[in-house]
């Protein structure tokens, strides 16, 4: 009754506003894809920081991995965990690590993460093979989404419905037998009710994976360490012919995914001989994702300069990871102790006999919304109102329902028996949230300069169970609800020296709000921060373009999840404060253009400088917690103090070589900042110790065989370089050896 009465009002208030549009003057207005930024250009005009990774970017290069993309903005921080970017961790200006619960996830302006409020650090990102651009948002230009806003936004826009009749298929093959295909076809059409377009799209690709696992008398599919990933997605729009501007988009969209990725990484000695190595005790690991997300959009200019946007979406998101858990007849169960221990590690490579034990860590949920917002601009003499302001309500849960499975091995690696535990035994629980969002800015634009003003709020319902750890779900062992309120707000200004120089400068606060369970029972609070920027832009319209920024935030209470490796006793904490400061730094220079050379010759350089530090001491008091032990200026893991991209090429009418240098300095991985494997209460430890800095080369090329056919070859980490990129969830692992992929790609 509760979520009926709510969509009710949503739609009689949508009606209401709707209604009294039908008699306004016509207006022409030019609908652009769900965005959060626009374009490239329009990044310029940001109150605060922000980038914009478009089509170019991602199809000019042949990226499939959002670390490979995100690498092009300055102050975003990527973990890499499996060398494709199926589980990234992402950090903006210092947030802490993990798997990207600090950074608000969206796709074509919506909410994707399966449950952004119930279990935000869930396993999925969108598919970056498939997207048409990647926004992102940083300091006060973020104010206007959420749940998260001490970090950023990043936004995937999906491919378009093009204006006119499209075909496009790119497909290509490489190294490990690596397969993609994406391929789209749509058009807009003419017809007497109004324009009518559409969209067929399918993404897939198929890898066997650059580890290998090792070989036992019982086992010889040592290659199968990748994945396979489908993803079909339908867009479908109305555009009736009325006097005020109409649109009814609809999108439905599938992911079928299997990935063969473990936890469990190397020894210290096993990573230096052989870093693409598996162990033999990860054979059976393998995660099995399937998700169906939709929505249906209406539009409508209700009167003069104004457009109203409508949207209901449905989210609904499955996940198994049947991954080794932990050694049962181990001295130590935990798996990155057991790395440890030469007899511990001994049953994991399956060279001694022992038992270990793999988890269905079985997960399903649904998330589902209405929003709308409201944009308006208003002229009052010298002064310009660009007024936005919106409403969201959001329901969403997730259902955890896990099972244990125990192999027994001998002393030659081969599997002698295995018991299946019952389901729920391994977590029987169910966690889900109400939550209504209201935001409103406005941007004043007066002479030179312009000020935008946020407020955002946002009023949560938390409901939590715990069913204990039997297949029941009539016994409930621990319950319990909560309603916290959390707010973010910040000023951003610009003033515009002249035509080229833009000076920009802001204050906001942010949260980053629990889980239902982790406010419940271990009454964990919101994380807040307070972050000014202040830079600079310049732009002398002959391909030069230039920003600089400075940004310092402060954390209060930061939440530290439980699941970035397993460790401790899985409890989330508020960890303490952190300050983090630092200089983004972006240049853009096409010298071919500017010279007027005959062909492109463009140049990209990015860098971000950081220094994030506690500010007193950790208050993590589990030692196997990565923030366990961390000392006031203690660096905060996994952020490093220095990061750059630097690209160019040629590009001549029809051929052209793109090049990207990257290097990423090294981090500690826990904040106790330590050298050696030993955690805060003095017992080795995998997890504990640094990244390697790492330095690669990719190189693209391209060359049009016919006007609507391009032959592509791109080649990854052409030095072969061989670098640590993780610590975590198990042990170290390695960043993606040399790859070579090459295809063919049509636009008609």
């Amino acid at each position: 009754m509760v979520r009926s009465s709510i969509v009710s009002l949503l739609v009689l208030n949508f009606c209401f506003i709707s209604t009294g549009a039908w008699a306004a003057q016509p207006q022409t207005y030019t609908l652009e894809e769900v965005t959060v930024i626009g374009s490239k250009e329009d990044t310029r005009e940001l109150p605060g920081s922000g980038a914009y990774v478009d089509t170019q970017d991602l199809r000019g290069r042949n990226i499939d991995d959002v670390n490979d993309a995100l690498r092009q903005v300055p102050g975003v921080y990527l973990r890499e965990e499996d060398g494709y970017g199926l589980f990234p961790n992402i950090s903006i200006r210092g947030t802490a690590p993990g798997r990207s619960e600090k950074v608000t996830l969206m796709e074509d302006g919506i909410l994707t993460v399966p449950a952004p409020y119930s279990a935000p650090s869930a396993y999925y990102s969108p598919t970056t093979g498939r997207m048409h651009g990647i926004e992102v948002l940083k300091g006060t230009s973020q104010i206007k989404y959420g749940p998260q806003t001490t970090g950023g936004v990043i936004n995937y826009i999906s491919t378009p419905v093009p204006d006119e009749y499209e075909f496009y298929t790119k497909v290509l093959y490489g190294t490990d037998n690596d397969v993609r295909i994406h391929s789209n076809i749509g058009d807009t059409l003419e017809t007497n009710i109004g324009n009518i377009g559409y969209l067929v799209e399918e993404y897939y690709r198929e890898v066997d994976g650059f580890k290998r696992i090792d070989e036992a008398p019982d086992f010889e599919d040592t290659d199968r360490t990748g994945f396979r990933n489908s993803e079909p997605m339908l867009k479908l729009f109305w555009e009736p012919n009325t006097t005020n501007y109409q649109r009814l988009e609809w999108k439905l969209g599938y992911t079928d995914k299997v990935a063969d990725e473990t936890y469990l990484g190397l020894s210290e000695a096993d990573f230096e001989a052989n870093p693409f190595r598996r162990y033999s005790s990860t054979r059976f690991d393998e995660i099995n994702t399937k998700q169906t997300r939709t929505y249906l959009q209406y539009m409508i200019e209700p009167w003069d300069d104004a457009m109203l946007t409508v949207t209901g979406y449905f989210n609904k998101f499955s996940r198994d990871w049947f991954k080794l858990h932990d050694c049962r007849s181990c001295s130590v169960t935990n798996l990155s102790q057991a790395l440890m221990v030469p007899g511990d590690l001994a049953i994991l490579k399956g060279e001694a006999a022992g038992t270990f034990r793999v988890r269905h860590n079985r997960r399903k949920y649904e998330a589902w919304g209405v929003q709308g917002v409201l944009d308006w601009k208003i002229e009052q003499g010298d002064v310009t109102h660009e007024f936005e302001g919106g409403v969201r309500f959001h329901n969403d849960y997730v259902r955890r329902k896990q099972r244990n499975e125990d192999f027994t091995q001998n002393a030659s690696g081969v599997i002698t028996s295995s018991v299946v535990g019952p389901n729920g035994a391994a977590g029987n629980r169910r966690q889900e949230t109400d939550a209504w969002a209201f935001f409103i800015q406005d941007k004043i634009s007066w002479g030179n300069w312009t000020f935008t003003p946020g407020y955002r709020y946002e009023t949560l319902d938390y409901h939590y169970e715990d069913f204990g750890s039997g297949a029941s779900d009539e016994t409930i062992t621990a319950s319990g609800n909560a309603n916290p309120d959390v707010w973010a707000a910040g000023l951003g200004a610009t003033y515009d020296v002249n035509e080229e120089w833009k000076l920009l400068g802001g204050v906001y606060r942010g949260f980053s709000v629990p889980g239902p369970r982790s406010n419940i029972e271990s009454d964990i609070q919101e994380e807040t921060s307070v972050g000014v920027e202040a830079g600079a832009r310049f732009d002398n319209q002959n391909h030069f373009r230039a920003e600089g920024i400075f940004f310092f935030t402060n954390f209060t209470d930061l939440i530290v999840p439980d699941n970035i490796g397993g460790s401790g006793s899985a409890v989330t904490e508020n960890a303490g404060d952190v300050d983090s400061l630092g200089v983004e730094l972006l240049l853009e220079y096409d010298a071919g253009l500017a010279g007027d050379w005959g062909f492109k010759n463009p140049y990209r350089f990015v860098l971000t400088w950081t220094e994030a530090e506690f500010d007193g001491d950790a208050k993590s008091t589990d030692p196997e917690s990565i923030f366990a032990g961390g000392q006031d200026g203690n660096a905060v893991p996994y952020v490093p103090e220095v990061q750059l991209t630097f690209q160019t090429g040629v590009e001549f009418e029809k051929w052209g070589v793109l090049a990207d240098l990257v290097y990423v300095d090294e981090t500690f991985t826990t904040a106790n900042n330590v050298d050696n494997q030993i955690n805060a209460d003095g017992t080795p430890d995998a997890r504990f110790g640094k990244t390697d800095d790492q330095f690669t080369v990719d190189i693209s090329v391209y060359y049009e065989l016919t006007e609507n056919t391009k032959a592509v070859v791109t080649f990854q980490n052409i030095f072969d370089e061989e670098y640590m990129v993780s610590r975590h969830p198990h042990g170290p692992r390695p960043g993606r050896p040399f790859t070579v992929l090459g295809g063919v790609e049509i636009k008609i």
